[in-house]
């Protein structure tokens, strides 16, 4: 399985830019037991950074096993938030965009 550096790191070549027309927004993401990554989209453009941002439109926070199903299409990010699994911080509602902006 793939660390937590490797998801994210092809996270970006799975961008859908057509989805992102029109978006400005951070999506954070806090691993409870491993890093912290941020994406901004911006102008139809995704650029991963590694740490936080100082203000997100939205955190997500989970471990690092949650993370890890969701990318391999095991748990759906939904479910993940129902079971007490996934957390969010900010703009919830934004959240919900991120399986149209990427193909994960």
């Amino acid at each position: 399985m793939a660390s937590t550096a490797d998801m994210f790191n092809n996270i970006e070549s799975q961008f859908n830019a057509d989805a992102a027309s029109g978006l400005d927004v951070v999506f954070q993401f806090n691993i409870d037991d491993s890093e912290t990554y941020h994406l901004i989209v911006k102008d139809s453009q995704c650029q991963l950074v590694s740490g936080e941002h100082q203000d997100p439109s939205v955190t997500l926070i989970m471990d690092e096993e949650t993370l890890k199903e969701i990318v391999s299409g095991d748990l759906n990010g939904m479910q993940a938030f129902m079971a007490g699994r996934l957390r969010t911080e900010g703009d919830m509602m934004l959240a919900t965009r991120l399986s149209d902006l990427f193909s994960l």
